[in-house]
């Protein structure tokens, strides 16, 4: 992957908040996504396979879940760049809200995760 298409990844709205979330919880499955986003499940997937194949989150089978985590390989500079990203945006109306309604989920699975405390 080159830079260009990092920085594009970035600049999609759902993209981000994806990652935000992602990069927040540690570990998340795309029921939770679905939920805090508000999105459908079609538009959540298609943007985490373009979130994947360009490197910046890894995907593994759970039970019957597929949970979406920071790539452990991501170099320090990108892990970097995300983090500042996300700490510029993680306090506006549109992340918090997308926070608040992960939090409030009913049934979340329960996964292997160091972090699920929202």
């Amino acid at each position: 992957m080159i830079m260009h298409d990092f920085y594009k990844v970035l600049s999609d709205e759902t993209r981000l908040r994806c990652l935000t979330l992602i990069f927040e919880m540690n570990k998340l499955c795309v029921c939770e996504l679905i939920h805090a986003l508000e999105l459908p499940q079609s538009k959540i997937s298609r943007h985490l396979s373009i979130i994947r194949l360009n490197g910046l989150i890894s995907q593994q089978r759970e039970g019957q879940w597929v949970i979406y985590s920071v790539n452990p390989t991501l170099s320090y500079v990108k892990k970097s760049i995300i983090a500042m990203t996300i700490n510029e945006l993680k306090n506006t109306p549109l992340f918090k809200n997308d926070k608040k309604r992960l939090k409030d989920m009913t049934d979340r699975p329960t996964i292997n995760q160091d972090k699920h405390d929202v």
